[in-house]
């Protein structure tokens, strides 16, 4: 169980990485502004912000990344913590971001799916 655990954080790690890639380096491309769902106006309008948002979810993913290379290390109890502390708020940004709009919930579900089914795994492994 405890492998399951890490290749579902390492899973929401690379999502978040992706993420990151396309709010702080995309947001203006046709394809990235299709998966948001942002005309080129509202795009150019929130790039600076998108960028923001990008880096919140890169660092996310370090802190779950860190997670996964001191389990490795044998770290186990700073690897929960850490575990818990990124994959935690990934979860709870997914929850925000399926009620605050309701068309984001297959968004919503890439976001925080991983993560929490990495710290449900994470539970299990005692």
């Amino acid at each position: 169980m405890v492998s399951l655990a890490y290749v579902l954080l390492g899973l929401a790690a690379v999502v978040h990485v992706c993420i990151f890639w396309l709010e702080s380096f995309a947001w203006t491309a046709s394809r990235t502004r299709a998966a948001f769902g942002t005309s080129p106006e509202e795009a150019e309008v929130t790039r600076a912000l998108a960028y923001n948002q990008g880096f919140y979810n890169l660092f996310l993913a370090v802190v779950v990344a860190a997670a996964i290379v001191l389990r490795i290390a044998g770290h186990t109890q700073g690897s929960v913590a850490l575990a818990i502390a990124g994959a935690g708020s990934m979860v709870a940004a997914a929850v925000v971001l399926a009620t605050s709009d309701h068309s984001k919930l297959r968004a919503a579900a890439i976001q925080g799916a991983a993560p929490a089914l990495g710290l449900i795994a994470l539970a299990f492994t005692g």
